[in-house]
């Protein structure tokens, strides 16, 4: 598999790269405007090419959040960074916005961040049985030979304490080499997808830690740690629905990512302006957020994880991605009186447990806001929860804020041809190599 960069594309390919992008309409507000390029004109090789346009600059006017505190009255996140003069405007509106639908749903944000030490999971929770061979690809991430790894690696369990409540206690896993000289060095943060747990991790933990790095991961709000059975998941989706008080999916472990960057930022072996975030699915959805709502994390690669929640509605594409939480869906067809689960009930759970998901949040105008700063997605070209469709817009205005940005190497999609919803080690190798080249 072979990823084409720009600079280096053979006249043919160019000529065709432009020709696509005239195919596109960057400013559409429909994503039915867009459905009209098919895949197979986007693919080259096993890949689809990361375009490099101009940047993205939106008429269109965002939907205001409503709940919350009002974070120009005071209500700040510690630690956290808003861009000052480069992403002005509509970047620190949006940021700004997200910030607010955060703040709505904690308990006290007097609570200091604290660390508490932890000790080592011997018994991983997984809410859901794992495949035979489902670890392989993270088992293929390039490692750098070092003799007696495992006697090396110097490992951290401890617990940060983010807000008040049992889930405001998120567990840390942190492995890096032993150095006989401290120093500063760059930090990969790495979340794992639903029903798994960080522990699920350690292959591509112990990678990346070989190679210099330290190497980091959480479990995620109800997961790992933080649950108690195989249901505590679906069962926080269904209570987010009925009461409306927390947002289980992706929101509320964004704040703890916020935290993480404090404490990492503080620490006197990570070097602050070199942390990096990667993750699976799930995972892949907390870095693309993180990534936009905190700059701190510099160089970013969401696996099967960048979707477009609107496009998928307007579309009728939500199936697969309904079916992943499925249970949650079921209890809300059943309080609206619905006979079968249909667009208005997925814009409804969207909206009570993600407010602005599938609206001002969406991949068209979340993405294109974490330029400069290093940006590869990967996909599989036949993934049915992140159909390559709906990622048309979001990654044309993307390419166009890194190339206005002077930085148009920085970002790259690709898409996997032939593979579904599922990391591969084409995936991993690439991600690996994106952090070397930029971390």
């Amino acid at each position: 598999m072979v990823v084409v960069p720009r600079r280096a594309m053979a006249p043919t390919l160019a000529v065709a790269a432009l020709a696509l992008a005239a195919m596109w309409r960057p400013h559409a507000s429909s994503a039915a405007d867009l459905a009209h390029v098919p895949v197979s004109t986007r693919r080259i090789g096993h890949l689809l090419m990361g375009q490099r346009l101009r940047r993205f600059s939106s008429s269109k006017q965002t939907k205001r959040s409503s709940s919350g505190p009002d974070l120009a009255a005071g209500a700040a996140i510690p630690g956290s960074e808003m861009a000052a003069t480069a992403e002005a405007g509509v970047g620190d509106e949006l940021r700004s916005e997200f910030r607010q639908v955060l703040l709505s749903r904690r308990r006290d944000l007097q609570v200091p961040l604290k660390v508490e030490q932890g000790n080592p999971v011997k018994e991983p929770m997984y809410q859901k049985p794992l495949r035979p061979g489902e670890s392989e690809a993270m088992e293929s991430c390039p490692r750098k030979e070092v003799e007696n790894l495992k006697e090396k690696l110097v490992e951290e369990n401890f617990y940060l304490i983010t807000e008040l409540g049992e889930q405001g206690r998120v567990p840390v896993l942190l492995l890096k080499l032993e150095d006989n000289v401290p120093k500063r060095k760059p930090v990969i943060v790495l979340l794992h997808s639903s029903y798994k747990c960080k522990e699920w991790l350690r292959p591509l933990l112990e990678a990346y830690a070989s190679r210099g790095y330290i190497s980091v991961a959480i479990d995620s709000r109800y997961h790992g740690e933080r649950a108690s059975s195989n249901t505590t998941y679906i069962d926080a989706l269904k209570s987010a629905w009925r009461n409306g008080d927390t947002m289980p999916f992706i929101f509320d472990t964004v704040w703890d990512l916020i935290k993480l960057g404090d404490h990492l930022s503080e620490r006197e072996d990570v070097d602050p302006c070199r942390i990096g975030i990667a993750g699976e699915s799930l995972g892949g959805m907390h870095a693309w957020f993180a990534a936009f709502v905190d700059t701190r994390y510099s160089v970013i690669v969401p696996i099967i994880g960048i979707q477009g929640f609107r496009w998928a509605i307007d579309n009728n594409k939500w199936q697969a991605r309904v079916d992943s939480i499925k249970p949650l869906f079921e209890e809300a067809r059943i309080d609206l009186g619905k006979s079968e689960i249909d667009t208005e009930v997925v814009e409804k759970v969207w909206e009570k447990i993600a407010p602005g998901l599938d609206s001002q949040f969406d991949a068209p105008y979340s993405i294109p806001l974490i330029a400069p700063r290093p940006l590869l997605l990967i996909n599989g070209a036949e993934d049915p929860r992140c159909p390559v469709a709906g990622l048309e817009e979001p990654n044309t205005r993307a390419a166009k804020a890194y190339e206005e940005s002077g930085c148009a190497e920085k970002f790259m999609f690709i898409a996997e041809r032939g593979i579904g919803h599922q990391m591969t080690a084409n995936m991993v190798k690439e991600a690996s190599d994106w952090f070397d080249r930029f971390l």
